[in-house]
């Protein structure tokens, strides 16, 4: 390392206040690699879901001292990045009892850098208070936002913040760009440089804060057909090993995800005792009603209307007509769930994750289908975060998208059951002693037979199956 560079350490950063610990899922940079501020260096695997590591300074990645495949605790050092040492303030030092703004930048952690230096070249300037634990959120900037307000020479402390805590967002900046807030920003930025004073350096918050919000600021909507993925997702590459000697077998590592799918499902088939049954639903008028809205709701909100987003509105339903459905088992007690938060079981090649609608009772169709779709689209760009994940209490599987016409689901541990929409199929079937040819699906239940019995499950389907008959032509999906 010459002189004029520095050793940074990347440690691993708590994705969750309950994760001690994450797996390095695939190095993205390698030894010798230059790397920018921001630029994903590695892929962390953790129980539920994965994330990108960024990096929070510009240099060369000179040692990884991490394997793929390891599972590491956090704040261990996984890797060092090489970055240019600070150049020697001409000012006199200020006395160290008494720092002030302007005093010599000290080098600093990866997490924490000092507020006091020079900000990196092309990069807005962040107030001071932005490195402060006790500071408002709106001082706090993602990567997204600093990126944009450096493109357009934005000074951010002038962007009114519309998000939690008065947290500038993405689209406040975006915002400000249209209202003409561009030339004045620059002409607010531009003296303090020309006066050469020191700006203090853009915010490096803990990687993990950077790796949600940059995925909540720059969302953009993807077409999607369904719950299920109609492109090919983003999948982790396979490793294939020759067999003990022969070619006759080959074997596949167990990753992460697969390994804590295994023993979720273990766990939910040893301790839970699993009772099933199904229901036949006639679903033709809800055929109608999409094949009515589908094409004017795609020209208005840019996503596909899905039959699961109907279902999900008759499961609502009934699970506020039955609530024991909307439970979990406690030895002792039963525990209702006064929230009615509906889990999602979204399959992708390799793994099925169960992100959450918070509080579905209160959204419409059309809210229900916006949620769908967002949230397929984070699996399949592998950007789910921990909060999507959590907070579940009954769990809906679209099995039909991909051809079932009959599953035996199993519940998501801890809840009480999970319902599954099979395949809608024509069949000839019997009206008023007549046939007749109506479109078709089965909806099947598996249930924790500790809570709940063949009387309150039936009921519970019968009404799903009321709510969805109910359909006509005239439902309103807003």
């Amino acid at each position: 390392m010459s002189d004029n560079t520095m050793l940074t350490d990347v440690i691993m950063p708590q994705l969750a206040e309950s994760l001690v610990s994450a797996t390095i899922g695939k190095w993205l940079k390698q030894p010798g690699d230059s790397i920018e501020q921001y630029e994903p260096l590695c892929d962390l695997i953790t129980d539920k879901v994965n994330a990108e590591l960024p990096a929070t300074v510009d240099g060369t990645l000179v040692e990884l001292l991490a394997e793929e495949g390891q599972t590491v605790s956090v704040g261990e050092v996984i890797a060092r990045i090489a970055v240019a040492a600070p150049a020697a303030s001409s000012a006199p030092a200020a006395p160290a009892a008494a720092p002030t703004a302007n005093a010599a930048p000290q080098a600093q952690s990866v997490t924490r850098p000092a507020p006091n230096q020079a900000p990196a070249a092309g990069r807005p300037p962040v107030p001071a208070a932005a490195f402060d634990a006790s500071a408002p959120m709106r001082s706090r900037y993602s990567p997204a936002v600093q990126t944009l307000a450096a493109e357009h020479g934005i000074d951010l402390t002038a962007v009114p913040g519309t998000g939690l805590g008065g947290r500038i967002t993405r689209k406040d900046v975006l915002t400000f760009l249209d209202n003409g807030g561009a030339s004045a920003a620059g002409l607010s930025v531009t003296p303090a440089a020309s006066a050469g004073q020191q700006a203090p350096e853009v915010s490096q918050q803990p990687a993990i804060q950077g790796i949600q919000e940059e995925v909540q600021d720059a969302m953009v909507p993807v077409r999607h057909s369904g719950l299920h993925l109609s492109e090919t997702p983003r999948i982790p590459t396979i490793e294939v090993e020759g067999g003990r000697g022969s070619s006759s077998e080959y074997l596949i590592d167990v990753t992460p995800i697969r390994n804590t799918i295994a023993t979720r499902m273990r766990q939910s088939v040893s301790e839970i005792p699993h009772a099933w049954t199904m229901i036949e639903v006639d679903v033709t008028n809800l055929v109608m009603l999409r094949n009515k809205l589908k094409d004017e709701f795609k020209r208005k909100e840019g996503i596909n209307l899905t039959y699961l987003a109907f279902l999900m509105k008759a499961v609502v339903s009934a699970i506020k007509d039955y609530p024991i459905m909307n439970s979990v088992w406690a030895v002792d007690k039963i525990i209702v769930k006064r929230d009615i938060n509906i889990s999602l079981a979204v399959g992708t090649e390799d793994s099925v994750m169960t992100p959450v609608i918070k509080k579905a009772d209160q959204k419409n169709v059309a809210g229900l289908a916006r949620e769908i779709d967002e949230l397929a689209m984070k699996t399949r760009e592998g950007k789910l975060r921990l909060e999507d994940m959590q907070g579940g209490t009954f769990t809906v599987n679209n099995t039909g998208s991909f051809g079932s016409i009959l599953s035996y689901p199993i519940i998501n541990y801890p809840q009480a059951a999970i319902l599954t929409f099979e395949s809608i199929v024509k069949k000839p079937v019997v009206i008023n002693d007549m046939i007749a040819v109506r479109s078709m699906a089965n909806i099947c239940l598996s249930l924790d037979h500790r809570i709940l019995d063949g009387v309150i499950s039936g009921r519970f389907l019968q009404r799903v199956k009321e709510n969805v008959e109910g359909y006509t032509p005239d439902t309103k999906v807003y």
